[in-house]
């Protein structure tokens, strides 16, 4: 059998056989599997608009169909061939489902003086480790459907890259821009009591993050709450919530986090020149132009690093405005602009858009950051990007996966490339579980050590030279100097979460090969991280 990098180096080899052979093999990988998806999901293939928790367990089939015959034969002991495809099915089956799901509607009184009644959620996708982890948004699309959707995707997340958490989710039915500051802190309260009353928060239990429509102050009434009510006791209390404050046990590159995992996955598939090749582009940054859609926190600090970078923003979406400007948008002065008026409509250095839509401009990179389905079977045809990288949350519907697959377009899925987030808060949990910062215990020594070493250096030039006119000046060189001290938190913070992605891609791009799946690679992640939940719950058994 042919292996697409070895075909790919082949200079005799012409562009459209390969890109032929890539848009054929998912479809020939798929035929040979006995794994059926279920019939309830038959119609979420080719469904405009399917249910998201649908989509994900559509998604999470079809890694099962590629991966089950192969978890059969890793399968050791001294079990029957059917004993072993029954064990295998049995584990596939119960990694599908939510684990817990708690609806909360509690009252809150306005500042006016009104009431209303306020609906929240919070699901567990999976236990197989604990704590769970998953962000808590507010806003008014919150349903419980989104939730356990949000919360499966957590699971596959976390387990995809490497991070030793089940998957978790929680929302608030309510537009934030309509409470005050004192409501807001309300409402924020009084669902960490509620979730805390079920023992659904906690150090070790489950884990909020920051989500859309909220941030690192949610994060420290949060964190309050709970250590002044329930874990009262704990010392590692503020380990309850990630995404605080640094004053409250945060973590330096959190904010940032899930725009520059973004950046380094892109990253790491667009200096491949095996997958470049495949999508008919050049490998590196230069000369690269991209849409975002979507400028909160994660299209934002996307923007910021892929400019840095050498790509060039040619469009922002926003809910409110789209702006448009073929030599690029500068997204510092964008975000100063935004945090001025609220708004991006009227940046004076870029004109609105005045097309259909400005996600079916001509661009090399599509960043859709903020919501679900935004991707569908209509519009995916139109689409005329080479790289899709899914920073928002399932916004590729299974149907529109398939018709970008097979118009060559490589798709980096939101599993994989926006799981900067909970890469850096697992740092800020082992942090907040440690009691203390990642480097204070070995600046000081790692400063005087290299400062000896030059010294070390020095004497040994003068041992051998002589100091004849006066002794040999040994300096460090630029870079150095800026390491002499040792690693800052930030530094240890931005090398975790860079080493993590890069580990991540090389496995996702192994196991592409491995099963022939050419661009596919959300089947691919979903692969790995199917096999590696599948080893958990193998080897840990079950309690009853």
């Amino acid at each position: 059998m042919y292996h697409l990098k070895s075909l790919a180096r082949q200079g005799a080899m012409r562009q459209q056989e390969l890109t032929a052979l890539a848009k054929a093999l998912p479809t020939a990988a798929l035929q040979t599997r006995n794994y059926q998806i279920p019939d309830r999901l038959k119609d979420v293939a080719t469904a405009k608009d399917p249910r998201f928790f649908d989509m994900v367990e559509y998604f999470f089939h079809r890694g099962c169909q590629i991966s089950e015959d192969r978890l059969v034969d890793d399968m050791k002991g001294k079990l029957s061939l059917d004993e072993k495809k029954q064990k295998v099915k049995g584990i596939l089956q119960l990694m599908q489902p939510c684990d817990h799901i708690i609806e909360i509607a509690f009252p809150l009184r306005r500042d006016a003086g009104n009431y209303e009644m306020i609906t929240g959620y919070r699901a567990q996708h999976s236990t197989h480790r604990i704590p769970t982890k998953g962000g808590i948004r507010f806003s008014l699309d919150v349903s419980r459907d989104e939730v356990k959707a949000l919360s499966a995707l957590m699971t596959f997340k976390c387990a995809c890259v490497d991070v030793p958490f089940g998957g978790a989710k929680a929302g608030l039915k309510i537009n934030p821009k309509e409470y005050s500051e004192h409501e807001l802190e309300k409402i924020t309260r009084r669902f960490t009591l509620e979730l805390a009353k079920k023992g659904f928060i906690g150090p070790g239990v489950d884990v909020p993050a920051p989500d859309m429509g909220t941030g690192e102050r949610e994060m420290s009434w949060i964190a309050d709450t709970y250590a002044k009510t329930i874990g009262h006791l704990d010392i590692n209390a503020h380990a309850c919530v990630t995404g605080k404050p640094i004053n409250q046990g945060g973590i330096h590159g959190r904010v940032s986090a899930t725009g520059r995992g973004v950046f380094h996955g892109l990253e790491n598939f667009i200096n491949e020149a095996n997958y470049m090749s495949m999508i008919g582009t050049t490998p590196g940054w230069g000369g690269k132009t991209f849409i975002v859609q979507g400028f909160g926190n994660v299209g934002l600090h996307t923007t910021r690093y892929l400019t840095r970078a050498g790509a060039t923003c040619i469009g922002v979406i926003e809910h409110d405005g789209t702006l448009y400007n073929p030599e690029g948008i500068d997204p510092k002065l964008l975000e100063d602009y935004k945090n001025e008026h609220g708004t991006i409509v009227g940046y004076p250095n870029a004109k609105p858009y005045e097309g259909e839509n400005l996600m079916f401009e001509q661009c090399d990179i599509f960043i859709p950051a903020a919501i679900e389905k935004v991707i569908n079977s209509e519009n995916a045809n139109r689409i005329q990007c080479k790289i899709i990288a899914e920073a928002a949350n399932g916004p590729t519907t299974p149907a529109a996966d398939k018709i970008l697959i097979d118009r060559n377009i490589l798709v980096i899925p939101d599993l994989y490339i926006n799981a900067g987030g909970v890469t850096v808060s697992f740092f800020e949990w082992l942090k907040n579980l440690n009691h203390v910062s990642y480097g204070r215990l070995t600046f000081k020594y790692e400063r005087e050590s290299n400062y000896h070493l030059l010294e070390s250096v020095q004497e040994s030039l003068e041992r051998r030279f002589g100091r004849v006119g006066g002794r040999i000046p040994v300096t460090p060189s630029e870079s150095f100097q800026k390491r002499i001290s040792g690693a800052s938190e930030k530094d240890i913070v931005h090398s975790g979460l860079d080493y993590t992605m890069e580990r991540s891609a090389r496995a996702i791009m192994k196991t592409a090969m491995k099963y022939n799946l050419g661009l596919d690679l959300r089947t691919a992640a979903y692969v790995n991280s199917i096999e590696k939940i599948f080893t958990t719950y193998r080897d840990a058994g079950l309690a009853f």
